[in-house]
């Protein structure tokens, strides 16, 4: 077993902010006593909300797709990183002084339309931890009820309802994207859907 290295950080340096993230890097002292420059990317940590819905709250919305007992509330977005809509569940950033289940219900509403009366944290974790420092919590919520929405200035998003037996094929879909992947695997190993 070789001897554990702390990893010195030499110095650190920001070379740019955007308002949405921070970028940089950390001269580090290798094991080998060498140095090197680790890049990284801060974006503020964000929440994925997996919210089931009564099939009879959405029998006659728009965006239903098939006959269900129980949907997975989605959303349907463009996302001009990858050129592509996505099918997506709600995410969004978690504010100062909220907590990842706070943060989560109101996203929920914001970009869906639909109260919670009940959230918890399903599990929280780094993510691309080669690169990024960002943290992301994954919520699940139900006991979903009609509320306003409120969209941000730069939100276009279609609401899409998918039957939770469904849901984790529509995920895999391409193009599929982590945040939903991992909010859907980690409900289905707990049962929820």
């Amino acid at each position: 077993m070789t001897e554990r290295h702390d990893w010195p950080v030499i110095e650190s340096e920001i070379e740019y902010e955007t308002g949405w993230y921070t970028g940089g890097y950390d001269l580090v002292e290798q094991p080998d006593g060498s140095t090197k420059k680790y890049y990284w990317a801060e974006l503020p940590p964000a929440t994925v909300v997996v919210a089931l819905v009564d099939g009879t709250r959405v029998e006659s919305a728009e965006g239903v797709s098939g006959d269900a007992d129980r949907y997975v509330v989605m959303v349907e977005q463009y996302r001009p990183t990858i050129r592509e809509h996505c099918l997506e569940l709600p995410a969004g950033i978690v504010e100062d002084g909220e907590s990842f289940t706070d943060a989560g219900v109101r996203e929920l509403r914001e970009e869906t339309g639909f109260e919670a009366s009940s959230a918890s944290l399903l599990e929280s974790f780094w993510c691309s931890t080669g690169v990024l420092r960002h943290e992301r919590g994954i919520v699940f919520a139900d006991g979903l009820s009609p509320a306003p929405r409120k969209l941000d200035g730069n939100e276009f998003i279609d609401v899409r309802f998918v039957p939770a037996d469904e849901a984790l094929d529509h995920a895999r879909a391409a193009p599929a994207n982590d945040a939903t992947l991992e909010g859907l695997l980690l409900a289905a190993e707990a049962e929820l859907l």
